[in-house]
């Protein structure tokens, strides 16, 4: 609050006050009231477009005030409180009123795990609420996938079809219950109700069958992730071949049985997001979980039904000695399409790959995947952004236009701006599928409408054949197209507010180059809305164009060529059957890279790690899995002018016949050095100290770890994205910074209509 607003206070009774921020849908409105109450204050607390408006009269109004931002309940956001003197209110008593209606600036929060009390209600034989799988309070359960509009109330939401009970109805009206004005209450006598029962799915997952149940943001398929055959199967039916599926465990204490958790990690576990996080494994749950992988995701319980499944299976004595329950908890999306959020589409969509598939009558109304987030230098980093953090917005250094960023191909997400925040959208995913362009206009067209943002400029990736280009080129506004890994370095810049020149250093798998090129491994300047290419890693030959990107045995074999050693194809990857005539297409003019990644994929394949991919990064994180510790090949890099290369390392993997273990802590030491190498002499030529460190790349901990302890030994301030993953789920909001930046400097921008 301001210095004017004490003085107000100080000055009058009678008082108008405007809370911002994330205060619809957390109970704030029953918060105020019982503030109110407590001070003896008449007046009303109400919803509206801003967010909250409360008008307060009495002796002891500079005390509510005061104590307003203090004890606000556990999901309210504050982001402003304002206070005007008015005149006599003419109140008898204090109450909550309906919501009042116009343009939109408030927004909605994040959907919440289950709180405590919920809980202890939830397995009360004498609760009303005893056993109900949808039980919610103002301080937990879903929001943000359940409503359709603000304000935030029961008749914009999923809940506006259950009409309440006369005991919900009470607590709803009941200034001292828990769930007063709690928009999703709701019991067995009223609401929602599952198509099985809870002892059905248990016995199932229990006997080895694979069961989807319909969770917060969509459907989710089960197994028990100790029975190897079970989890082989999910593997097959899902069409998902290797890529690790995560787990859930039925309290914080079961997962020192499975994993390894530091104090960094834990909290992450209980959030009220309640994301996947990926910690060390134990190895022992059924091998085909995360073949080939030091690390697994682990997650708790979510929602009620989870509790309640994890409470009938340990219920059954069933379980595997004095072990509990695990089970895979992995997106029913088959063949990478949208999350199952409809009924009808899950059942048809899921009968082959589901043995039960468990649904209720309560709508999703925006689906979302779970988050999967990581500890990386100490500090959390997302791989995946959605349920639990979406749509919490990111604050920016300055007001910009509204905006619209459409983002990438792989790992979609979008960005819209309104003032000083940017709302980054839910995980969406690749965008190769009809299924996944519906889903990726549908969320255009929710956060838009929900945020009340009509863009004024669209912003996209600067590749001329991407859908989310030909989305944006089809629009009619005007448009701001952005390099890729300029974006990287922006979402990162806009983050953490930066508003001076900054080094970039961009370590990623693709993206459409300025020059039309392959670009991948890049030394950026960036400042203002503009940047300046001041490096890149070696181009390699890719043979076999994006084959090669599936196939990490022919970016090895253009390592071979560059070192003047390709007669050794034929022998090393004797069982691919392209060997034999790889050696003359390397020959030949073919496309080159200067991709991190790739540099990745032929390590991996060097080294007998992985030749072939089913999985984006799966050659990479297979490499990761392998390092014990680090080691520096002195002068295992070399520098021409802009230009880095990692050619005496690939020749002493090569010439030594490194083992695995060894070969993959001295490639991510050496990488690491090198890289620092490279910006601290940049940095020595352009004055600037502080460097941005982004791409896909910088989702493999060791080399961030390893890459941030030298920038800042070399006296250098390096800075990871927190907010956002590193990855292409970082694009959009990189892509919101630039157009914004660009309105500014150039107001030209906006008469460019396509």
């Amino acid at each position: 609050m301001s210095a004017s607003s004490d003085a107000i206070i100080r000055g009058g009774t009678r008082l108008r006050v405007r809370v911002s921020g994330a205060v619809q849908g957390v109970g704030f409105r029953p918060y105020v009231y019982g503030l109110a109450t407590r001070y003896g204050l008449t007046g009303f607390v109400a919803n509206d477009p801003d967010g909250v408006i409360i008008e307060v009269e009495g002796d002891r109004t500079c005390e509510f005030v005061a104590a307003l931002p203090l004890e606000r309940p556990p999901l309210a956001r504050i982001d402003h409180i304002s206070v005007q003197k008015i005149g006599a209110l003419a109140a008898k008593d204090f109450s909550i009123r309906a919501s009042e209606h116009g343009r939109v600036s408030t927004r909605i929060v994040a959907d919440a795990a289950t709180c405590q009390q919920c809980l202890d209600e939830l397995f009360d034989p004498n609760s009303r609420h005893y056993l109900y799988p949808f039980i919610n309070c103002s301080h937990c359960g879903p929001r943000y996938t359940i409503a359709e509009r603000l304000p935030y109330d029961r008749r914009n939401t999923a809940m506006r079809k259950f009409a309440m009970c006369a005991a919900c109805a009470s607590e709803y009206a009941d200034p001292a219950s828990r769930r007063f004005h709690a928009e999703a209450i709701a019991c067995p006598t009223c609401g929602p109700r599952l198509s099985h029962g809870i002892n059905d799915i248990a016995t199932a997952v229990d006997g080895g069958q694979i069961v989807a149940i319909k969770g917060v943001g969509g459907y989710l398929l089960l197994c028990d992730a100790r029975n190897h055959d079970a989890v082989q199967r999910l593997r097959r039916r899902k069409q998902r071949d290797q890529k690790p599926f995560a787990v859930m465990v039925g309290s914080v204490e079961q997962v020192s049985e499975i994993a390894e958790a530091n104090a960094a990690e834990l909290p992450l576990l209980e959030s009220v997001a309640r994301p996947i996080v990926l910690l060390p494994s134990r190895n022992n749950l059924a091998p085909a979980i995360a073949p080939g992988l030091s690390r697994v995701g682990v997650m708790l319980p979510v929602a009620p039904l989870h509790h309640l499944i994890f409470y009938a299976l340990r219920s059954t004595g069933a379980w595997h000695g004095v072990e509990g329950p695990v089970i895979v908890s992995t997106s029913a999306n088959p063949g990478g399409e949208p999350l199952p959020i409809n009924n009808a589409e899950a059942l048809r969509r899921l009968a082959g790959i589901a043995d039960l598939i468990v649904t209720h009558d309560r709508d999703i109304l925006t689906r979302a995947d779970d988050s999967v987030v990581a500890v990386v230098a100490g500090r959390r980093q997302f791989i995946r952004r959605a349920r639990g953090y979406v749509p919490e917005p990111i604050r920016l250094a300055r007001s910009v236009p509204p905006v619209l960023a459409v983002g990438g191909a792989l790992k979609s997400t979008i960005t819209v701006t309104r003032g000083s925040e940017a709302f980054v959208s839910q995980h969406i995913g690749d965008l190769d599928t009809a299924e996944g362009i519906r889903f990726f206009e549908e969320t255009i067209g929710h956060l838009t409408s929900t945020l009340d943002i009509d863009p004024v400029v669209i912003a996209h990736d600067l590749h001329p054949n991407m859908a989310t280009t030909r989305f944006a080129e089809a629009s009619g506004r005007a448009l701001v197209a952005v390099q890729h890994h300029h974006a990287h370095a922006a979402a990162v810049i806009a983050e953490h507010g930066l508003g001076r020149p900054t080094l970039a250093l961009l370590l990623d798998g693709y993206g459409y180059g300025s020059d039309g090129g392959n670009w991948g491994g890049e030394l950026l300047l960036c400042e203002g809305a503009g940047f300046r290419r001041i490096g890149h890693l070696a181009p390699l030959k890719m043979p076999g164009g994006d084959r090669a990107v599936r196939e990490p045995w022919r970016m090895a074999s253009a390592i071979f060529h560059l070192l003047g050693r390709k007669n050794e194809i034929r022998l090393r990857f004797a069982a691919q059957p392209q060997a034999e005539r790889l050696p003359s297409l390397l020959d030949q003019p073919s496309v080159t890279t200067t991709s991190a990644g790739r540099l990745f994929d032929a390590a991996a394949a060097l080294l007998g790690i992985a030749t072939l991919q089913s999985y984006e990064g799966e050659a990479a994180m297979k490499l990761e899995a392998c390092v014990r510790r680090t080691a520096v090949l002195e002068a295992g890099w070399m520098i021409d002018g802009d230009v880095l290369s990692l050619r005496p390392l690939f020749a002493r993997l090569i010439a030594d016949n490194v083992g695995a273990t060894e070969g993959a802590g001295l490639f991510h030491g050496t990488f690491a050095a090198a890289c620092v190498d490279w910006v601290a002499r940049a940095a020595r030529t352009t004055g600037v100290a502080t460097v941005v460190l982004s791409g896909g790349c910088f989702l493999n901990a060791v080399l961030a770890e390893e890459i941030q302890r030298g920038c800042i030994a070399a006296g250098l301030t390096p800075l990871l994205p927190r907010r956002v993953p590193p990855n292409d789920g970082g694009l959009s909001l990189g892509q919101a910074w630039i157009a914004a930046l660009q309105i500014a400097e150039r107001p030209s921008v906006l008469e460019r209509i396509a």
